[in-house]
């Protein structure tokens, strides 16, 4: 089975507000289904609060989660170099790299 994140693929639009991503169905549905299961372990995190749950454990699960928003993070952005930044430079368009950066220093603040 290929990877559907190198299928991954978005194009911008001329207008800066225009642009939007555009990812295969498979890559969507993917990235749906982590980002459920995510939404769920944030319920499951707020019960244990609410029980009183053991702080450690807590913290155990707050970093699995941080782990999993870290997975659908990487996988947008190896779709967005694949598409979005790879079109934009061949468009002669070499401002995307800043945004780039700015995105990847976003990323490191986690």
């Amino acid at each position: 089975m290929e990877n559907p994140v190198t299928e991954a693929a978005c194009h911008t639009e001329e207008a800066v507000s225009c642009r939007k991503s555009h990812h295969p169905e498979r890559v969507k549905k993917d990235l749906t289904t982590r980002l459920n299961r995510i939404e769920g372990q944030i319920r499951g995190i707020k019960g244990m609060i609410e029980k009183d749950v053991y702080c450690d454990d807590v913290i155990t699960q707050l970093s699995a989660t941080q782990s999993a928003l870290n997975s659908v993070a990487k996988i947008l952005l190896e779709g967005h170099l694949k598409g979005c930044v790879v079109d934009r430079l061949s468009e002669g368009d070499e401002e995307v790299l800043d945004e780039l950066l700015v995105t990847i220093q976003k990323l490191m603040k986690k």
